[in-house]
């Protein structure tokens, strides 16, 4: 697991526009999603969105301290629209 690394894809993403950031926008975001990062404390609301995501088939990654990893610091849960980038973050955040 290499949170650094991670951070730098996630950083690359957010530049590149792959980003979609928050609850509010990924709730009924209906355009191709290839993973959701969710923070292990996030709150109900963004625990039924990553649910509801999940059960469209979209992968769910619960991470932890997903606010230090994207440099959001309210950022509780995100998701990412780049296939490339998605593998390459979860290679680096899954043990």
């Amino acid at each position: 697991m290499d949170r650094i690394k991670a951070k730098g894809y996630i950083n690359i993403a957010h530049k590149a526009g792959y980003l979609i950031i928050g609850g509010d926008k990924l709730d009924g975001y209906n355009q191709k999603l290839f993973l959701v990062l969710l923070d292990k404390t996030a709150g109900k609301s963004s625990q039924k969105i990553a649910n509801r995501l999940k059960e469209n088939g979209i992968e769910v990654l619960e991470v932890d301290a997903l606010p230090e990893i994207c440099d959001i610091a309210t950022c509780k849960i995100l998701g990412i629209k780049n296939k490339d980038l998605s593998v390459n973050i979860k290679s680096n955040l899954v043990d």
